[in-house]
């Protein structure tokens, strides 16, 4: 029975290793499998619900944007994530210094023949002033920490009354340009009531073409490994991801060949205005034909070219605040 069970366990890890690398390796679209991009103020929080992505995106796995802080992050570093502190009052610099002396005295005590604890007895003064000390330093701590939480406070429901629209999506593959009509027909015009300094923004009919466009153009260009055509398609940092997922297929000996990139539905989640840009964020469903071959035989290592895939992912778009909707950039993809 131990051997059934054992045999059990094995083919349950393997196919949830199986489950959790099927996405890698039957796709090959641009940022396949992860989220990435900026997404202005907006970037650490969850895009609106929509009928076509009901679900709330993936948080970015790698963004350039640094929380608080607004506008699109083309060119800055990323900022690697702070080591946590160890907690405690044996974490800090005084705790540290007592356990040190603790450690030192019972080596003390066993170079002197007296065993572990043998060396304390000569340092009981000394520990004395060190306890006393940090009396003082954990209560001149915790006032520290009062003051600074009463400066810090704020109303708990601050911002609640800033609202986000959602749009009815495409029914039936009509495809993005549908919904503007249908937006200006029913009244039901772009954008989101955002935290200050951000506000409202209308999204146009041309403004859902372009984003349409800029779909099939940008899964285009990243099959074909253009970079400099990326980069009029995308910000800076999108470029620069793309770059990277490229160069790692180069690596590889891989190569990805998209075709026939159509949007099935599409609705707006948010639109807003911030620091001078313009953002809308975009659930968009679409078929692919995707697959990864062989660089040099071009032979087919994952995919299908005969049968299209259904893929859904939440893209934001940026354009500096008066432009045109030809000024439309790809800012960030997040997986559905």
């Amino acid at each position: 029975m131990s051997g059934l069970r054992k045999a059990r366990n094995v083919f349950a890890l393997a196919l949830a290793a199986a489950i959790a690398f099927a996405p890698a390796l039957a796709e090959a679209r641009a940022n396949t499998g992860g989220s990435s991009g900026s997404r202005g103020s907006r970037t650490f929080s969850q895009p609106s619900a929509t009928p076509t992505a009901p679900s709330a995106g993936q948080p970015m796995q790698r963004t350039q944007a640094q929380p608080g802080q607004p506008g699109a992050a083309t060119n800055r570093p990323a900022t690697p994530a702070a080591a946590p502190a160890a907690g405690g009052f044996f974490g800090s610099a005084l705790g540290k210094g007592l356990m040190g002396g603790l450690l030192g005295a019972g080596l003390m005590g066993l170079l002197m023949g007296g065993g572990l604890t043998g060396g304390l007895g000569s340092i009981m003064s000394i520990l004395g002033l060190v306890l006393q000390i940090g009396i003082i330093f954990l209560l001149v701590r915790l006032a520290m920490n009062w003051f600074a939480s009463r400066r810090q406070q704020q109303p708990a429901m601050a911002g609640a009354g800033a609202q986000r629209s959602s749009f009815g999506g495409l029914q039936g593959g009509s495809g993005l340009g549908g919904l503007a009509g249908g937006a200006a027909a029913g009244g039901l015009a772009g954008g989101a009531a955002a935290p200050p300094p951000a506000g409202p923004l209308e999204v146009q009919g041309e403004d859902y073409a372009a984003f349409e466009r800029l779909l099939a153009d940008v899964q285009n260009a990243y099959a074909e490994e253009n970079l400099t055509r990326l980069r009029t398609l995308t910000t800076d940092e999108m470029a620069t991801y793309f770059a990277d997922d490229i160069a790692e297929m180069v690596r590889k000996g891989q190569a990805s060949r998209i075709s026939g990139v159509k949007l099935v539905q599409g609705d707006l989640s948010e639109a807003w205005r911030e620091a001078g840009e313009d953002y809308a964020t975009v659930a968009m469903k679409f078929s692919i034909v995707d697959t990864t071959v062989d660089r040099v035989t071009g032979k087919i290592i994952s995919g299908d070219t005969s049968e299209p895939a259904e893929v859904t992912e939440i893209w934001t778009f940026v354009r500096p605040t008066g432009t045109k909707p030809r000024d439309w950039k790809l800012s960030a993809i997040q997986q559905a």
